[in-house]
């Protein structure tokens, strides 16, 4: 799938959307469960042959225009859990309104490829967003969860998410990260209602996931 992006002509001109994906910088956590938000905006950039090299507040940025509306995809480099001390400056020095941000994340608490968008709420125990939520002073943002399963047994939350996906799940990745930039765009096109009534329905299993 390709993303419907084209270069604006000024990217210093108004930005309409800040769209951010959560992760830990460095080639260790590149292909951990906790990168996926990375891992998103990664494949969202590739699609569109760029890359993020440009760093503001602390987060590699690329400005770029999809479905008629100038973005920021950001990836803040503070480490997971002091997200918001990154979050937080971009969003004040681009001046949007709440429902402009959209946060891309993972979630344990939804199955291996369930993506689930939503208008608000806690933090549910992810220490990005407390960290976001703690500096924005509000948690009335939307955002983008990606399921990555509970850990099996008696593994510890904070460790399996430092894993690496399995072989398997690195397979269905290709296909879960197309549907997530396929939501950030319906997220965009047609604001956060439609999007969700497009995209918070159970995986099929036809899906194969």
């Amino acid at each position: 799938m390709t993303a419907l992006i084209t270069h604006p002509e000024n990217l210093n001109e108004v930005h309409d959307f800040l769209i951010v994906g959560l992760g830990n910088p460095g080639k260790e956590y590149a292909h951990n469960r906790h990168n996926i938000g990375f891992i998103v905006l990664n494949q969202f950039a590739n699609q569109n042959n760029q890359t993020f090299s440009r760093l503001e507040h602390q987060a590699f940025v690329l400005k770029i225009k999809a479905a008629d509306a100038n973005l920021i995809l950001a990836k803040p480099q503070t480490y997971m859990n002091l997200s918001g001390q990154s979050v937080a400056p971009l969003f004040r020095y681009y001046k949007l309104p709440l429902s402009h941000l959209l946060v891309v994340y993972d979630d344990i608490d939804l199955p291996f490829g369930t993506i689930r968008l939503r208008p608000n709420g806690s933090s549910g125990g992810h220490k990005g967003i407390q960290s976001i939520i703690e500096r924005l002073g509000t948690q009335e943002f939307p955002r983008l969860r990606i399921g990555i399963g509970r850990p099996p047994g008696r593994k510890e939350a904070a460790d399996y998410v430092l894993e690496d996906f399995s072989p398997h799940e690195k397979e269905q990745l290709p296909f879960i990260t197309d549907r997530a930039i396929q939501a950030i765009l319906d997220f965009i096109q047609y604001g956060l209602v439609e999007a969700m009534n497009r995209h918070n329905a159970p995986l099929s299993t036809g899906n194969n996931l």
